[in-house]
């Protein structure tokens, strides 16, 4: 641990400063309009003949040391409301595709595969601090994409705001044109320089492009390869921004298994969004509901520990990751999934989150939920509780920064069982960490420190933790330590594993072969150790895997392993409710497997994993899993995954397989109106969910949803020992509107 610290401390002082940002030469001058722009994909206003034409770009796939082949035009402009762009992106004429499909797309639904559409894209960074912005953009036949950056490259797509655009095909290119509202996006008045760029992907070429070039290891995305936006005068301030989201719900559910009657709901609430500055925003919800956020996908869990599921729901996620990705990902003070799921209702919340300057950065979170019965422990009442979270976060030398987090939850009117309260009164988390970057980033790192303050538990409460990475063109190399104490509690957190040190290591290496059908292949070796807080060795899985991308870009990996467990606890090997293994037993076995991705380029797609050896009480384990896809473009996109796994134990085990199998039906009539059908058979829990969703968007950021959702049991027996193939468990309907409104 100290040698890791002393040289994560060097770090810190010495490689953020021995660069600048790179690509300053890159830079577009956007110019205020001359002209009144209709977006119709036709570019015929004269604000487009007077822009900065840009057409001048790198290729980053498959090899990024030359200009790109197939070329793209873009031009911008404003107004006093809006930014536009505009993007002529050409076919390959080389492969005569003109003559065949224009395009490669998966449907016309919204915030789609990057990998599996041809598209544009462009990155805004409207600090210039190359670590925060936002992202907009179409595929090929106008289905929007947008998200918001963070952590310098990557994309929360889950995040929904008002723009429009117009995509128009033509034989031999694709028009698009976008318009951003400047209430839209967030920016510090006055700044008149921005980070921006430009990413295109032509699927049948196989090329990805960007306007200031990106390395090949890094996505187009990253912002520490951005170019320059540069005003002609200061952006405008929007003016009064306040926005206003009404919903309205009603829903029939009903209790098949309880056998209770049908229910009816009808619900109001409101969101709304207040700019306090241009770059600071205010949210506010009363009574909000998320019964339209997609269903998790399950997955057969053979995990000692909690598995991990996204956030989907909309209010958690502007700036969300200055609270969700403090700490690691097994490491979490504060995950937003614990505040009101599970049958517990928000009843109010509010959050100040955005920049204060290029330097500083602020959130402040508060969220209030009701008293619910049956949901606590032994089905006791859960009592009211208050999430109240604040996190600070500094840059610091080019693009790494210094944050403070504060979580505290605090429950109201405790439940009081046998003269003792049921619930901590309180769990507070105090949390330091310091995010390197170097400018090219090619080196990223953290340094991390966490306390925990609950009753009873004064002691051994803390993490320590810390990790530093390189990766360049060819070299990948990882180290990292963590050390969570036994009494660190994160009650509105995810820490699925506590009283341990894990050491940590990777490297990886890739080959570039200049000719052939290969792209890119290499090696990865990775190996991790687990101590108790005594320095034993609880846990141990070292992994050796061998990649190839051919230029097509489909990827096939082999690998084998070796894994070493002792149970601290004990534990069910099928995670079926059966008997269980002894704490203190020790378990090693070897394995092997492989993972196929077929290239996107197709109409039918597909992929598989294998995985073959040993596991617990030397028994043995098969696990195989398959996807499928096929699209009829761009309306209809069919996909379904399969997983089956074989495990073969001594008794009292025996034989155990269990299936999962994931149909899904997406139909897409227009860019704005979707139907989606998603089923989902897990033999494990013995469930099958169906959950189909229509979704309208009459108006930017506006919907109806229609959602039903029906759940199964496989089989259930009867008296007469007959078999119902599918009992029905619960069945609900709900209708849902919502309202955008700026006032």
């Amino acid at each position: 641990m100290k040698h890791l610290s002393s040289l994560l401390t060097f770090l810190v002082l010495a490689l953020p400063t021995l660069a600048q940002k790179k690509n300053t030469a890159y830079q577009y001058y956007i110019h205020q309009a001359t002209s009144p722009i209709t977006l119709d994909g036709k570019l015929d206003e004269p604000a487009w003949q007077t822009a900065q034409l840009t057409q001048s770009f790198w290729m980053v796939l498959p090899m990024d040391t030359s200009r790109a082949r197939i070329p793209t035009e873009v031009r911008m402009a404003y107004d006093q409301q809006a930014m536009y762009l505009s993007a002529v992106c050409y076919y390959d004429t080389a492969t005569n595709r003109a003559q065949q499909a224009n395009y490669i797309v998966e449907s016309l639904r919204r915030d789609w595969n990057f990998g599996r559409n041809d598209n544009f894209i462009f990155f805004l960074d409207s600090f210039d601090d190359q670590t925060n912005g936002f992202a907009f953009g179409t595929n090929a036949v106008g289905a929007q994409w947008d998200g918001l950056l963070y952590e310098g490259s990557k994309v929360n797509l889950s995040w929904d705001n008002k723009w429009t655009s117009v995509v128009r095909n033509y034989p031999d290119r694709y028009v698009l044109e976008l318009a951003i509202p400047f209430k839209t996006i967030r920016y510090k008045a006055g700044i008149t320089r921005w980070g921006i760029n430009f990413s295109r992907q032509d699927l049948n070429s196989t090329e990805k492009s960007a306007w200031a070039p990106v390395p090949r290891q890094f996505p187009t995305a990253s912002l520490a390869y951005a170019g320059v936006l540069v005003w002609d005068q200061a952006p405008p301030v929007p003016g009064p921004n306040i926005s206003v989201i009404p919903y309205a719900l009603s829903g029939m559910s009903s209790n098949y298994q309880a056998k209770t009657p049908a229910q009816t709901r009808f619900d109001v609430g409101l969101d709304a969004k207040v700019a306090v500055t241009t770059s600071l925003n205010l949210d506010l919800t009363v009574n909000p509901d998320f019964s339209q956020v997609d269903v998790d996908q399950q997955v057969t869990n053979l995990d000692r520990f909690e598995l991990f599921f996204p956030e989907r729901r909309q209010f958690f996620l502007e700036n969300g990751d200055q609270f969700a990705n403090f700490g690691y990902a097994t490491i979490r003070p504060f995950f937003s999934r614990r505040i009101g799921l599970g049958g517990v209702p928000i009843r109010f919340g509010a959050r100040l989150s955005g920049k204060l300057n290029k330097d500083w950065r602020l959130g402040i979170m508060d969220m209030q939920t009701g008293a619910t019965d049956g949901v606590g422990p032994g089905g006791a009442q859960l009592p009211a509780q208050n999430f109240a979270i604040m996190a600070l976060q500094r840059r610091v030398f080019s693009r790494s920064n210094i944050g403070v987090l504060f979580v505290n939850k605090e429950t109201l009117d405790n439940v009081i069982v046998a003269d003792k309260p049921l619930y901590n009164r309180y769990n507070r988390n105090l949390g330091f960490e310091y995010n390197l970057a170097s400018a090219d980033n090619l080196w990223t790192g953290k340094l991390l420190y966490i306390k925990s303050f609950t009753p009873g538990l004064p002691a051994e409460s803390a993490v320590y933790a810390g990790n530093l990475q390189f990766n360049n063109r060819r070299w990948l190399a990882l180290g990292q330590w963590e050390t969570v104490e036994r009494n660190y509690t994160a009650e509105a957190g995810y820490v699925p594993r506590r009283g341990y040190s894990r050491a940590t290591a990777s490297v990886g290496y890739t080959f570039l072969p200049k000719t052939g059908s290969i792209l890119s292949h290499g090696p990865l070796a990775q190996s991790s150790y687990v101590f108790d807080l005594a320095g034993r060795e609880t846990d141990n899985t070292s992994y050796l895997s061998y990649s190839f991308t051919t230029r097509s870009r489909s990827v096939f990996t082999a690998w084998t392993a070796t894994d070493f467990v002792r149970l601290l606890q004990p534990f069910d090997p099928t995670n079926s409710g059966r008997e269980t293994l002894a704490a203190g037993t020790e378990h090693s076995w070897k394995s092997w497997g492989t993972v196929f991705v077929s290239k996107p380029q197709r109409l039918f797609t597909y992929g598989f994993t294998t995985r073959y050896g040993g596991y617990y009480a030397d028994g043995t384990r098969l696990n195989l899993t398959a996807d499928v896809g096929y699209r009829f473009q761009p309306y209809v996109s069919l996909a379904a995954s399969a997983s089956y796994n074989d495990i073969r134990l001594p008794g009292p085990w025996g034989r155990t397989t269990f299936w999962l199998v994931g149909p899904r039906f997406d139909l897409t009539l227009t860019n704005t109106l979707y139907l989606t059908t998603f089923v989902q058979y897990n033999e494990q829990v013995k469930n099958m969910n169906i959950n189909a969703r229509i979704q309208w968007r009459y108006k930017p950021a506006s919907d109806l949803f229609i959602v039903y959702t029906d759940n199964y049991l496989p089989t259930v027996g009867q008296p007469n020992n007959d078999l119902i193939p599918f009992a029905i468990k619960n069945r609900a309907l709900v209708i849902k509107w919502t309202y955008w409104w700026n006032i």
